[in-house]
């Protein structure tokens, strides 16, 4: 197997095809070869700030062409960028820099408030690049446009060399606990992204780099990221569309928006768009509703999906009001990349949470073995192949989620299934939410989707709340749609008619909003607070 490296696959990209455009961002354009070039001048710049093989370099950014061209940057010499999350507060953001080791910041200067409380708590930073994007730019920082903008002739390089033992940082914070960096070599990352193929045309991995540089499977295509290229989903759609050198698209406002997606995407003919599951898809649909002329969609091609649950009435939905569009519902996880899949075009959507599983994924009990097609056994689901190291400097938490059973490694991220008599796997959820309410396992992903069918709900989780009888009683947090009345006894009936009754909620929170992430995680500790609060009251 080809061991590949990112940037030698981006500069092979742009030296074949330097004026194909590889970002946008409104008007603004970036071509490969100025991606290539800009990134090879902030590229010396680091190794000039003196940092030395594999530092860490940290990305404190919204969405923006200048989110890639650091990444890009970092590989080039050698370096790890890492991935930071900019609703953090500052303390979030103060542990995730020291617990990464970073030595050099790339942040947008709306941010540089948080930083300015904490630089002082991190003196392993050698630079800070601010990004201008209208606010005050601070004077301990370096401007990033003047580091970019300078003329460097040759694709930069550390003296150590480049390998595809390179490796990259994803923080991800999870349901429970702090952040962790997931360790990707980037030869594994490549390959499990698709190594420049293109599977919904139907072309295969390339075998080389000379072969990533004559096919460039995605060139001509642009792809939009709506959600935050701070996350995995975001950021993974994103190298895959660089990878087959194609453009990626991304959005100006800095919160989601349906109306500009739509507007980006009819304005500047994108052909696919990657989201998190109904977080996303929900306003989105919503708004062709309301819109139905309002957009020319007729060059989208394919909207992909992963993270969380992405419910088959949505999907039915978009498939309606945008008929020739393919609909990909991915399911991974910062950890492992292509567990399964499903997909829909032209018809009825697949059952909700119903996938066919990828190559190397298997559904195994707690002592092992693969569980039984066909039946109701409940097993984790483990994926196997190109998975990452680790999770950096924490090697209790990668004993507990990548084992080696049977003589092969597996990434176990956490995740519940059982497997059809087909073979396909109907996702349960993660392990670390799961509710035990006397004695019996909930799964609360099973109960939220049945919820979100009602007419009044427009998103639902559910959680434990302490119980003196059973230990914990479902409790379900539910966001109303619009002004809507909801009647607790209709839901609480509603998952009773589809569900075991020990799965239905004993109780009903109304809330005005969910208050997802951008990625459409839950603060999960937060809502278990409050269902702990309301059953007292």
């Amino acid at each position: 197997m080809t061991e590949w490296n990112l940037a030698s696959a981006y500069e092979a990209l742009a030296a074949a095809a330097p004026a194909s455009p590889c970002q946008r961002q409104g008007e603004r354009l970036v071509t490969w070869g100025a991606f290539n070039a800009r990134a090879n001048a902030l590229a010396a710049d680091l190794l000039g700030a003196g940092l030395g093989h594999q530092a860490k370099v940290a990305c404190y950014l919204y969405n923006s062409p200048e989110y890639l061209e650091a990444y890009l940057g970092a590989f080039k010499a050698g370096l790890v960028p890492v991935n930071t999350n900019y609703r953090y507060g500052s303390d979030e953001v103060a542990y995730l820099l020291d617990n990464a080791d970073a030595e050099a910041v790339v942040f947008h200067a709306g941010l540089a408030p948080v930083l300015a409380e904490i630089r002082d708590r991190l003196p392993q930073v050698r630079r800070w690049y601010v990004v201008e994007d209208g606010h005050p730019t601070p004077a301990w920082a370096t401007r990033y446009e003047a580091v970019v903008a300078q003329e460097v002739e040759e694709n930069v390089q550390g003296p150590w060399g480049r390998t595809g033992d390179d490796v990259m940082l994803l923080y991800t914070g999870g349901t429970t606990g702090l952040p962790k960096g997931v360790m990707w070599r980037q030869a594994d990352l490549f390959e499990v992204l698709g190594a420049g193929g293109n599977p919904v045309l139907g072309q295969p991995r390339c075998t080389d780099l000379d072969e990533v540089a004559s096919r460039r499977s995605f060139e001509g295509l642009s792809l939009l990221p709506a959600c935050p290229l701070m996350h995995g989903t975001g950021l993974f759609t994103a190298l895959i569309a660089l990878n087959g050198g194609g453009c990626v698209v991304t959005l100006e406002g800095r919160r989601f928006d349906p109306a500009e997606l739509w507007t980006t995407v009819s304005t500047w003919g994108v052909n696919a768009v990657s989201i998190v599951g109904d977080a996303f898809s929900r306003p989105m649909l919503a708004e062709l509703q309301a819109h139905p002329d309002r957009y020319d969609l007729s060059a989208l091609l394919l909207i992909v999906s992963s993270g969380v649950m992405w419910s088959s009435e949505v999907k039915a939905g978009l498939m309606e009001a945008i008929p020739q569009v393919l609909l990909w519902d991915s399911l991974g996880s910062s950890e492992a990349v292509g567990m399964a899949e499903a997909t829909a075009q032209g018809g009825g959507a697949q059952e909700t949470a119903q996938f066919q599983v990828g190559d190397h994924v298997h559904v195994l009990s707690e002592d092992g073995r693969q569980v039984t097609p066909g039946t109701d056994e409940v097993g984790m689901v483990a994926i196997s192949g190109s998975i990452p190291l680790g999770y950096y400097k924490d090697p209790d938490k990668t004993a507990r989620s990548f084992r080696t059973v049977d003589g092969v490694r597996y990434s176990i991220p956490g995740d519940y299934a059982t497997v059809g008599a087909d073979g396909t796997m109907h996702l349960l959820g993660r392990g670390s939410v799961v509710i035990n309410t006397g004695g019996e396992k909930v799964f609360p992903e099973e109960v939220e989707e049945v919820l979100k069918c009602h007419p009044s709900v427009a998103d639902a989780v559910c959680v434990g709340a302490p119980d003196e009888r059973f230990g914990q009683v479902v409790c379900a947090i539910v966001e109303p749609v619009g002004d809507t009345s909801v009647d607790p006894d209709d839901l609480i009936e509603l998952v009773r008619s589809r569900l075991a009754h020990y799965k239905a909620p004993r109780r009903v929170v109304v809330v005005p909003s969910i208050e997802r992430s951008p990625a459409g995680k839950v603060d999960y500790p937060r809502l278990v607070a409050l269902a702990a609060e309301q059953a007292k009251a």
